[in-house]
């Protein structure tokens, strides 16, 4: 029987082991959430021993891969999966790129420097941008009053949809090694996932204001310091993969109804 290993049972990690279930497969995994702890040295190992599969979707931990300095040494699976992110790019200007583009000159070293250490043994890497889906979207923040719209012209994200991500973990299991984005099909501004937002709740959009007046966080922050669009043709062309969602419009639709307080 197929099983997986999961490090790391957050939020995308929760969506993937729902769907690897849906479809037969068996899922353990540390986390909080998970049924091991990530320190039980005993319980991992004999988990990855029944593992067929095994994903981390845990991040960097300073300069270092937690996963791979823990436990590399047992992680002989010929199916490896890593969750990273498309951060590794760093900005482009608003230009798109893809898994040619050059890696490691943005403000995620680290994780560029994880992100290359699973490639090197063989995993299947999954970039991804900005992770939206139930209880975790714009709506959320119109909601709570925390929206903001930014007055900077012409910059753009990419977004993907966590059952998106799920999907692409699914279409991933029969696919070759290596990176792959993915990503919806519609880069576009925050400013226009803000607006949509209220719109489909009855909200009247926040004022533009500059970064300084909207007194972000420096996570928030730092966020608008990088401007790119990020392309998924690979993921399609390689994986069979398509995104449920392939903008915000549609994945904001399907949130809308679940998003009241």
């Amino acid at each position: 029987m197929a099983q997986m290993f999961i490090f790391g049972l957050g939020y995308s990690a929760k969506a993937i082991k729902c769907s690897l279930e849906c479809i037969g497969w068996t899922v353990s995994a540390t986390g909080r959430d998970g049924n091991i702890a990530f320190e039980d040295v005993d319980g991992v190992h004999a988990a990855l021993a029944q593992s067929s599969h095994v994903l981390s979707s845990v991040p960097p931990a300073g300069e270092a891969d937690p996963v791979l300095e823990k436990y590399g040494a047992a992680l002989g699976h010929p199916w490896l999966g890593y969750l990273s992110s498309t951060g590794v790019y760093g900005d482009a200007g608003g230009a798109w790129v893809d898994e040619h583009s050059p890696i490691g000159n943005g403000r995620r070293a680290a994780r560029s420097e994880c992100d290359s250490a699973w490639l090197e043994r063989g995993a299947r890497v999954l970039r991804l941008p900005g992770i939206y889906g139930p209880g975790r979207s714009a709506l959320e923040r119109v909601w709570a009053g925390k929206a903001h719209r930014i007055d900077l012209p012409g910059q753009v994200f990419s977004r993907i949809h966590v059952k998106d991500i799920a999907s692409g973990v699914v279409a991933a299991l029969k696919g070759p090694a290596g990176a792959y984005n993915l990503a919806d099909e519609l880069p576009a501004s925050q400013n226009a996932v803000i607006e949509e937002a209220c719109r489909l709740l009855g909200r009247e959009p926040p004022p533009l204001q500059s970064l300084d007046e909207a007194d972000l966080s420096p996570m928030a922050r730092a966020f608008y310091a990088e401007n790119r669009r990020v392309a998924n043709g690979k993921a399609k062309r390689v994986l069979g993969w398509r995104p449920r969602y392939p903008t915000y419009r549609e994945g904001l639709r399907s949130l809308a109804g679940r998003s009241s307080p």
